[in-house]
């Protein structure tokens, strides 16, 4: 796997590149992941780019792409600045990066990148308490997609009447998400998300599924995999997924068990990712039912 310094967006960074896949990863502020796609497909970079125009809040800069917040979201303490260079320790496989102290949360985050194989990479999301009280709080995984792309959240298997009689996962709207919106593109397997009719922001979680969910975009789609963990506490009414949009990203968005995390504890969240070309645009189901084929068997080679 080859490592190259660059710049992306006039960020140093370092880009990760196997042979059918290639991330960037910033050094000089994060961390975040700002590019990511496929060598043999002709869709670019899958992950929104912010434009400079609108890319600030205060302090805090938004730059698009991959990063790591945590959750329960909050105004102020979700974004924190994160504008200063990084540590980075290289891996054989890979590199983690690791920001200094957050400051106002004495929160410290590291994203560890680890690639296998042509076009997979696992991704580990960790918050370190540098503080000097328990912080109740979750590791939330987010990556802003373009508005081009078309977002997949699988369902669970569909039981039957009388043999399963109690509810099995609940959906989490957020108080300005309207479902009667062609944004949701709802099916008996999955639910779709349209980004681009989108007129105002929408968000929606849900409490359990699959694991997986995925974004295509112009034939490349992008699949990540965070184990879940049955009977785990997750937070805003136990949603281990959420998807929001603003008509101008897609973002999908992973969530690890909500816990204290002690002084000198570590709270960590693992995403598995991989990309793969040439599958039609999973909005119906028939499309849909061969993106779940090929996931099958790429979970079956996880385990």
């Amino acid at each position: 796997m080859k490592r190259l310094k660059t710049e992306v967006f006039g960020l140093a960074a370092i880009a990760l590149s196997p042979q059918a896949l290639e991330l960037t990863v910033t050094t000089g502020v994060g961390p975040r992941i700002l590019t990511m796609r496929s060598k043999q497909g002709r869709a670019g970079n899958l992950v929104f780019e912010m434009p400079a125009a609108r890319d600030s809040n205060g302090d805090f800069r938004l730059r698009g792409g991959r990063r790591l917040g945590h959750s329960p979201e909050h105004p102020v303490r979700t974004y924190r600045p994160d504008n200063d260079p990084l540590v980075v320790r290289e891996l054989s496989n890979g590199l983690a990066v690791t920001q200094p102290v957050e400051v106002g949360t004495c929160f410290q985050k590291t994203i560890k990148i680890e690639v296998f194989g042509q076009r997979a990479a696992t991704v580990t999301h960790s918050l370190a308490n540098r503080g000097l009280w328990p912080v109740q709080c979750a590791p939330w995984a987010r990556t802003m997609f373009r508005p081009d792309g078309y977002g997949v959240l699988p369902l669970l298997p569909e039981g039957s009447h009388p043999d399963h009689l109690l509810p099995n996962y609940t959906l989490a709207p957020w108080s300005y998400t309207d479902l009667s919106l062609p944004v949701w593109d709802l099916h008996r397997d999955f639910i779709g998300i349209g980004v681009a009719k989108a007129k105002t922001p929408q968000k929606l979680g849900i409490t359990q599924y699959p694991g997986w969910s995925a974004c295509w975009l112009d034939g490349t789609t992008f699949v990540k995999y965070p184990r879940p963990i049955p009977r785990a506490l997750y937070p805003d009414f136990g949603c281990c997924f959420e998807t929001c949009t603003n008509g101008d990203i897609l973002e999908l968005e992973t969530l690890a068990p909500l816990g204290p995390i002690a002084p000198g504890g570590r709270a960590a969240h693992v995403e598995h990712w991989t990309l793969l070309d040439g599958l039609r645009r999973p909005d119906t189901d028939a499309t849909f039912t061969t993106l779940a084929a090929a996931m099958k068997t790429w979970l079956m080679i996880l385990q």
